[in-house]
């Protein structure tokens, strides 16, 4: 079923127009036009067209988005937890990477290509989908790790990756192997009623997500869950099966490695 919300985000981001920006800029167009001929009575220097309609309806920084919350939020527990190396795995490059890089060095993996280089951040343009016995160089790697908002896109191309069911899962596993024992991983991904959405991403059961790091050596040490970009708590293992049956909510975990 496409929803009206789904409808919109298509109109956006795959066909670059949003009604709500024309709204507003509408609305905001008259206040644009007093606001310029005032101007002119008062100023006689040059004056140019600019229109900056926008901005009037908006507060003073963005942060209703799952990506800030989960930026700052992480940011801060690498901050707080002073790993000896920290390795991140696609999580966005203008976001956390740079919180991070701002006091400390972090080396990046992404399947993607970066051309500009960062103060602080070492970049290696790496598939962590690779199977898993070409990994083994990786093994035990770091002491932190972190994947914020990508894992849920691996296998699904939308990011020039191949096309691969089993993708998600040996991402994970890969990951998994870069920890020492006693090592962190941080991780957020969209939970809610398990499916894809092809091929934007998966939206697992937390559950699912939890049964997969525990294959794979890892204890869930916290979980912390971003609703509808603003609404920001504690979940507890007691909310795993009201999470399960929402539509979107993105889950923060943070995983400790048990064993190597």
């Amino acid at each position: 079923m496409i929803t009206v919300r789904r409808l919109h985000w298509l109109a956006i981001t795959q066909l670059g127009f949003d009604p709500k920006v024309t709204f507003r800029s509408l609305k905001a167009l008259p206040r644009y036009v007093k606001g310029y001929w005032t101007l002119r009575r008062n100023y006689e220097g040059p004056v140019e067209f600019t229109p900056c309609l926008q901005d009037w309806f908006k507060q003073a920084g963005e942060t209703e988005s799952d990506y800030f919350w989960q930026d700052v939020l992480v940011a801060r527990m690498v901050f707080d937890a002073k790993p000896r190396k920290h390795v991140d795995v696609g999580s966005r490059i203008d976001g956390f990477v740079t919180h991070v890089a701002s006091f400390r060095d972090v080396e990046v993996f992404d399947i993607r290509p970066l051309t500009v280089a960062i103060p602080g951040v070492t970049f290696r343009r790496i598939d962590v989908m690779a199977p898993t016995p070409g990994f083994e160089e990786f093994e035990g790697y770091c002491d932190s790790l972190s994947c914020l908002h990508a894992l849920e896109h691996f296998g699904l191309g939308r990011y020039g990756d191949e096309i691969d069911p089993d993708g998600f899962e040996r991402g994970f596993a890969n990951m998994a192997r870069m920890l020492g024992k006693g090592g962190t991983f941080y991780l957020s991904v969209p939970v809610g009623v398990s499916r894809i959405e092809f091929n934007a991403h998966r939206v697992s059961d937390p559950r699912s997500i939890i049964s997969m790091a525990e294959r794979n050596g890892l204890s869930l040490s916290s979980l912390t869950t971003v609703r509808e970009g603003k609404e920001v708590r504690t979940a507890t293992r007691e909310d795993l099966a009201e999470l399960a049956r929402a539509r979107y909510v993105l889950g923060i975990f943070v995983f400790v490695k048990t064993c190597f």
